[in-house]
């Protein structure tokens, strides 16, 4: 396949949701697969649910999770403007050639007009559709009834009007979509849509055909949404006379239940993020949350989203960036809508975090530790958190949740698990744990291989029983009887720290 060009094209009146970043997903993959070219566009045609930091936003979300533009405002501004507001000069020139085609006309019609007629539509229990049926029969004001000159007095007096396609009648238009095949619109079924108004805006349909003509797009992906304007857009090409490039719409993104679109609404009521990073609304100041917020790691989310539609028919379900790109294939993707499955998310992102190296992830966990301690009970040395993180992190799903697992090396126990307590120390707990305490006091190897040589075999010769020795020993150093290795541990923690940990436990239980 050559010269394969796609764009993601978000409208920058909010964050990013989720949905989005499987559309830009998929368009990245698919340009990378056939070495192509992948493209960011601003369609902020729409200026009064324009947010000003969204489109930054935008670029932000697409770094982080890996798939930049090739093409986008400010980077190889091949075919720029990149965004719509910038080309406004260019679609006024392309609805006029409409206009001069016969393909297009004015209309003049009020607001208070169109809503007389679609009520009257409605007492009768019908819809109203401008189009065919009714455009050139002198209820509504457009070019088609009126003369030249009367269109053009308007136009100089200001008047308010807006530029519609003139649809074909009696087409049965056929159309092929890569997932979901052939596709066939009664053309006599289809309004007239606005394309450009006397503000000097295009709409989306009128931009979008010309944007991607110029920009040279050979693949529109993107969700099903828009699967109801193919027609259209088809029908415009035709009218231009420019090859359309092939289409492929996207299955929505299903809520938990499976059961419709998944929105902001439902990340907030079940506990999750539908954005990949945070956001906050500057009108309101609205926090959004945002997977990287929230722990997740970038490649979590990229191997979730891809596997929200598309599937490589095989049992593998963990994905580098490179190998979805190599597997990619639209003719993997479904038809059927994807449910979003807020628990396998969290699981992906486990597997990531066993992947990443103890080094990296100790990094990450400075941060976490920071915010709960301001001085710790071991040396927070970068090769005793790569330890550390290595005993712990089989059990964790986010780096935060290292803290928990890991904190009584920071802190000594301030309190002990009641019920543990109750079981393990006994009344002739004390005096074996103050010889316990002598034991460690007098060696000098104090590494978990040799303590656990040491204390073992003093707890054989001693005929004490390794029940009456190791728990409370656990005890006395973690708080709880939970934790990684407990010679591990008391080699973390130190010769000095261990011993007053279990003379604290003493004093307290």
């Amino acid at each position: 396949m050559s010269n394969v060009r796609v764009r993601f094209a978000p409208s920058p009146t909010g964050p990013l949701h989720i949905g989005g970043v499987r559309t830009a997903l998929f368009n990245y993959l698919f340009a990378k697969k056939h070495n192509g070219t992948f493209v960011l566009r601003i369609e902020d045609t729409d200026q009064n649910r324009y947010v000003a930091n969204a489109e930054q936003y935008i670029m932000d979300s697409l770094e982080w999770c890996g798939i930049a533009p090739d093409e986008t405002v400010g980077i190889n501004e091949k075919f720029g403007p990149y965004r719509q507001s910038e080309r406004k000069e260019i679609y006024k020139k392309y609805a006029q050639q409409l206009i001069d085609d016969g393909k297009a006309y004015y209309a003049f019609d009020s607001p208070e007009a169109l809503d007389a007629e679609r009520k009257g539509h409605e007492e009768n229990g019908k819809t109203f559709i401008y189009n065919w049926h009714n455009r050139e029969k002198g209820r509504l004001v457009n070019s088609l009834v009126l003369s030249v000159e009367e269109v053009q007095i308007r136009i100089e007096n200001g008047d308010k009007y807006v530029v519609r396609f003139k649809t074909p009648t009696n087409v049965s238009l056929e159309m092929n979509d890569i997932i979901r095949g052939k596709i066939t619109i009664d053309t006599n079924t289809l309004d007239d849509k606005i394309l450009f108004k006397s503000d000097g805006m295009p709409t989306y349909h009128l931009a979008n055909i010309v944007d991607d003509h110029l920009m040279e797009i050979s693949h529109v992906i993107r969700g099903e949404e828009w699967l109801p304007s193919m027609a259209l857009h088809v029908l415009l090409y035709q009218a231009f006379e420019w090859k359309a490039p092939e289409f492929a719409h996207l299955p929505l993104i299903l809520k938990p239940t499976g059961k419709g679109k998944l929105s902001k609404r439902d990340g907030d009521k079940l506990g999750f993020p539908v954005f990949p990073l945070a956001y906050t609304n500057e009108a309101t100041n609205e926090v959004s949350r945002g997977y990287k917020e929230d722990g997740y790691f970038s490649e979590t989310v990229i191997n979730f989203l891809a596997f929200l539609g598309w599937n490589p028919g095989t049992e593998q379900e963990l994905f580098s960036l490179e190998e979805l790109i190599a597997d990619f294939d639209l003719a993997r993707v479904n038809k059927s809508g994807a449910r979003f499955d807020p628990d396998k998310t969290k699981w992906y992102n486990q597997q990531y975090l066993q992947q990443k190296p103890n080094e990296e992830l100790a990094e990450l966990f400075k941060a976490v530790i920071e915010k709960n301690v301001t001085s710790s009970a071991v040396e927070r040395s970068q090769n005793k958190l790569i330890e550390i993180v290595g005993l712990i992190k089989e059990r964790a799903t986010f780096v935060s949740d290292f803290w928990d697992l890991s904190k009584f090396f920071f802190q000594a126990p301030m309190e002990y698990d009641a019920k543990a307590s109750k079981k393990q120390w006994k009344e002739a707990t004390p005096q074996i744990m103050s010889d316990l305490i002598k034991v460690l006091s007098e060696i000098e190897d104090f590494t978990a291989t040799n303590l656990e040589t040491i204390v073992k075999g003093w707890i054989t010769s001693s005929e004490l029983g390794f029940g009456k020795v190791m728990p409370p020993f656990r005890l006395s150093l973690v708080g709880a009887m939970s934790g990684p290795d407990l010679f591990k541990i008391a080699e973390l923690l130190g010769q000095k720290e261990t011993v007053s940990r279990i003379e604290n436990a003493i004093v307290k239980l």
